[in-house]
C-alpha cells in the first residue's frame, strides 16, 4: 500500500519584477515514487501542466540555491516575505514561480516524516518492476523472445 501527501497552494508566476499572476498548484508526493515530487499547475488551459523533479532538489532549495538545467530552486525574501523560487525551463518556454516558503516547508516536512532521507530505496517495488519487465509478452513463446536470433545475423553474414 502506498501513501500520498498533497498540498494545494497558490504560486505566483512572475511576469516582471513588479508583476506576477496567481497560479493554482498541487504538490504531490507518493511513497511509490519516493525520490520525486510532482507539481501540477492549473494555468487555465485545457489540461494542467505537470512537472516532476527530485524531492532532494526542493528540500535543498528551501535553504540555498540549487539545481541546474531544467529545474532550479532557491529561497528569496522580497519585501520581508519568505518565498521558494522555482525556475522551470522546457522546449515550450521558461517560467519563474514563487511559492510561500512556510507552506512548501510544512508539506516537505510531512513527506520527510513519511519517508526519511536515505530510506527511499526501501519504498521502491524493484522486485515487482523487474518481474513485470522480464515477463514474456503474450505471443512471445516460441519466437525466441523479442530479440529472435534471426534479427541479429552473425558477423560477416
Amino acid at each position: 500500500m502506498h501513501t500520498m501527501v498533497e498540498r494545494e497552494l497558490e504560486l505566483g508566476l512572475v511576469l516582471s519584477p513588479e508583476r506576477s499572476i496567481p497560479v493554482p498548484a498541487r504538490l504531490t508526493y507518493r511513497t511509490d515514487d519516493p525520490y520525486a515530487v510532482h507539481v501540477t499547475f492549473h494555468i487555465g488551459s485545457d489540461s494542467p501542466v505537470h512537472w516532476t523533479f527530485a524531492r532532494e532538489l526542493l528540500v535543498e532549495g528551501v535553504f540555498r540555491p540549487c539545481g541546474e538545467g531544467d529545474v532550479r530552486v532557491w529561497p528569496a525574501r522580497p519585501a520581508g516575505r519568505s518565498l521558494v523560487c522555482m525556475a522551470l525551463t522546457s522546449p515550450d518556454g521558461d517560467a519563474l514561480l514563487e511559492a510561500p516558503a512556510a507552506a512548501v516547508s510544512a508539506w516537505l516536512e510531512r513527506t520527510l516524516r513519511l519517508v526519511p532521507p536515505g530510506s527511499e530505496q526501501g519504498h521502491l517495488s524493484l522486485d515487482k518492476g523487474l518481474s513485470d519487465l522480464l515477463a514474456m509478452a503474450p505471443g512471445d513463446e516460441g519466437r525466441g523472445g523479442p530479440w529472435a536470433p534471426e534479427e541479429f545475423p552473425e558477423a560477416g553474414a
